[in-house]
């Protein structure tokens, strides 16, 4: 079994498979830590060492800011600019949540470019993401509205008490972790399956150029794809909290 974790550029079984390292037993039970829960514990220490050091910087943050401080300051700007033009009101209380989320899956999506396998290219990663944003959108749906007003919208555009269009509206709010985990995993893992085939077929000649695809599938599009997983949960999540006051 190929245990790699790195995708290396002269390797000879280059695939886009997730690959067990180790497993243990758990109640009895044989569980595999794969090449996914290892490039996932990568990126979070990675993030948890930024955030150490950005913490420990702004403790003693200078008046004229210089340049790991300017990084950190753009980057709170950015993010509480984009959860503030999408949620209103409602920022101040998803803004750390939503940031979090932005971070993790942009960072897993460029990993690509530094040879591991993207934790988003695995479907459990995904799911999990997005079951997240389903039991924030349900908790505040039933926090800030009432019954009745639930009921109404999942009877809209008809009258509630014609609730024809209520099994239509249902199954489309249990649609949304399905699509959002889908639309986040099949992006990222068809660059990777692209960049496996580029390096396992071609090899000896994928040398530099490669990277041109790495810029599209790995930055570009793993951006794109993190900026409308976060722009989809904060609208779900808005359109939960508000109501017809």
């Amino acid at each position: 079994m190929n245990q790699a974790i790195l995708l290396e550029s002269n390797a000879d079984n280059i695939d886009f498979m997730i690959h067990g390292i180790f497993s243990i037993k758990v109640f009895g039970q044989e569980v595999w830590i794969t090449t996914s829960h290892a490039c996932i514990l990568i990126v979070m220490a990675i993030m948890v060492i930024f955030a150490i050091v950005a913490n420990r910087k702004l403790k003693k943050a200078k008046e004229v800011p210089d340049g790991f401080q300017n990084i950190i300051e753009l980057i709170v700007e950015m993010l509480d600019k984009m959860v503030e033009g999408t949620m209103g009101k409602w920022a101040p209380r998803f803004v750390n949540y939503i940031s979090t989320i932005f971070i993790f899956i942009l960072m897993s999506n460029i990993s690509g470019l530094f040879g591991l396998r993207p934790p988003t290219a695995d479907y459990g990663t995904t799911l999990a993401l997005a079951l997240i944003t389903f039991f924030m959108i349900r908790f505040n749906k039933a926090k800030h509205q009432s019954a009745k007003d639930i009921w109404t919208g999942m009877c809209s555009p008809l009258p509630p008490w014609l609730p024809i269009w209520a099994p239509i509206n249902i199954i489309s709010e249990i649609a949304i972790p399905i699509s959002l985990s889908l639309r986040l995993f099949a992006n990222v893992l068809s660059g990777t399956v692209i960049m496996a085939l580029v390096y396992g077929l071609l090899r000896f000649i994928a040398i530099a150029w490669p990277s041109v695809l790495h810029v599209y599938f790995d930055l570009f599009s793993g951006a794109i794809q993190t900026y409308v997983f976060c722009m989809l949960t904060m609208t779900y999540v808005t359109q939960a909290c508000e109501t017809d006051e």
